[in-house]
């Protein structure tokens, strides 16, 4: 079976609009504009257009079998976000994933909690924990 092929990588605008579709489910470009349009000025009309060319790059799918048109991302949040840091690690840190995340832990101080996930993730992957 052949691999599946990569999505392209979303623009920011993309991401939020993504970030949207994830966290409230499938969605009409009505419900998506009016959850970003307090955080962006962008009209209705560009909104429909930006989610028009994400379904023909791939990004999102549309069930046209309503009035309005019904929009969900294609992946997985947790897919699109592997992707953009496998882009992440292999065009700014060379592929090495140790730089990426010694830059992660350096650049905000983590809390007790996610120091504790990360042990624990950490501890998944050596096998520590059955």
């Amino acid at each position: 079976m052949p691999p599946t092929p990569q999505s392209p990588r979303p623009t920011d605008a993309e991401l939020e609009i993504l970030r949207v579709l994830w966290s409230l489910g499938p969605c009409t470009v009505r419900q998506v504009h009016d959850e970003l349009s307090p955080k962006r000025d962008v009209g209705y009309t560009t909104m429909l257009k930006l989610m028009q060319i994400m379904t023909d790059k791939g990004l999102l799918l549309r069930n046209e079998s309503q009035r309005s048109h019904v929009y969900r991302a294609r992946q997985k949040e947790t897919v699109t976000q592997k992707q953009l840091v496998k882009d992440l690690v292999s065009r700014a840190f060379g592929g090495a994933t140790e730089k990426l995340v010694m830059q992660a832990l350096s650049s905000k101080k983590a809390t007790a909690q996610e120091i504790a996930d990360i042990r624990k993730l950490l501890d998944e992957m050596e096998g520590g924990v059955q």
